[in-house]
């Protein structure tokens, strides 16, 4: 159980919780029980602010949290162990207290605020401010962020609604060789983080972002994009990482420069919706083939989209709304190459 110990000064009151010492396979935690309200007083979400790089969960889900509120307050609801972290800390915000029979105590600073990590509980906890029921809880004593969000990964890796590209990020933050391991990421991210790039902080990563309402595409879109673009090419067994990077984010800024209006409209564009990215990249691909012994960035792309791609209309009320999946993108594809190739017949005659 946990409980609050009185002392003259309240700003030192600390927090104690109880429980048992035990290893969740080769890792020691502490195993108990306590009342939800106290729980979520000493905790938080490590949400990752996209704008920052820090954390990495999932952004808030209300509707999710409001639910379970309603059904864990209901005749015979029950959970499994909400599952926390007290990462390591130099100024002794907490402390174990074991006992020689195996019990111990989880001593947290009353000043220390929202100390414990969320590593899986956020939507269970978080509408639980007010409620004193118990609940079980595992916590984990000592892991370091990285180590916490690899338990993370592994336990909310198949999660319903758990965002794909937020594990791709995961991935990313956890690669020790990102460029070689996965490519297609690497370059997506690179899009994503370079301030030259036309896609900056718009791809939605999963997390927050002061810039959410800018986002056109998600991480997942654009780096399966890529991959397809990677196998169409060979590009990797030609060029170094970072030369395919530059040829992806030339071509990009071809096409925002090529499409100005529509990709200043992203709301009512489809340039940099699902279907229109993944199209796209394969018109990247056919490009990037026919450049041979030339020079193949912006200047080279923009001069072939030119020719053919503004006589497309990219809203979504045009010819195009509508496909979607992997038939809908090979119809696109389709409809690209044959305006290409008729504008190249017309220039020939």
């Amino acid at each position: 159980m946990a409980a609050i110990f009185a002392s003259h000064d309240k700003s030192i009151v600390p927090v104690q919780i109880s429980g048992i010492i035990g290893r969740s396979a080769n890792r020691k935690v502490l195993l108990g029980f306590a009342p939800a309200n106290v729980l979520y007083s000493i905790s938080y979400a490590d949400v990752l602010n996209e704008d920052t790089g820090h954390g990495y969960q999932r952004r808030f889900n209300s509707q999710h949290s409001l639910d379970f509120r309603k059904y864990i307050q209901q005749e015979n609801s029950a959970t499994i162990p909400l599952t926390f972290n007290a990462r390591p800390r130099s100024d002794g915000a907490w402390r174990l207290s074991q006992s020689t029979n195996g019990t111990a105590r989880l001593v947290i600073k009353g000043d220390a605020g929202k100390l414990l990590t969320q590593v899986d509980c956020q939507h269970r906890l978080g509408y639980l401010n007010d409620v004193e029921i118990e609940l079980p809880f595992m916590c984990f004593l000592g892991l370091t962020e990285r180590e916490e969000m690899e338990v993370f990964n592994v336990i909310n890796s198949k999660a319903k609604g758990l965002s794909t590209s937020l594990l791709d990020f995961h991935d990313a933050t956890l690669a020790t060789d990102l460029a070689s391991e996965r490519p297609e990421l690497f370059i997506a991210l690179h899009l994503n983080n370079n301030t030259e790039s036309p896609w900056y902080r718009q791809l939605d990563l999963g997390g927050s972002s002061t810039s959410g309402l800018m986002r056109r595409a998600s991480l997942r879109t654009m780096q399966k994009a890529i991959k397809h673009f990677l196998a169409q090419t060979k590009i990797h067994k030609k060029h170094s990482a970072d030369i395919s990077t530059r040829i992806v984010l030339d071509f990009w800024s071809a096409v925002a420069e090529v499409l100005r209006e529509s990709w200043d409209n992203p709301r009512h564009s489809l340039i940099n919706k699902g279907v229109g990215v993944y199209a796209l990249m394969v018109i990247a691909g056919d490009l990037y083939t026919e450049c041979s012994g030339l020079n193949c960035d912006k200047r080279y792309f923009t001069a072939k989209l030119a020719e053919f791609i503004s006589e497309i209309d990219w809203s979504n009320k045009g010819p195009l709304k509508g496909f979607g999946g992997e038939g809908g993108v090979a119809s696109v594809v389709s409809i690209l190459r044959d305006k290409r190739h008729k504008r190249q017949l017309k220039v020939v005659h």
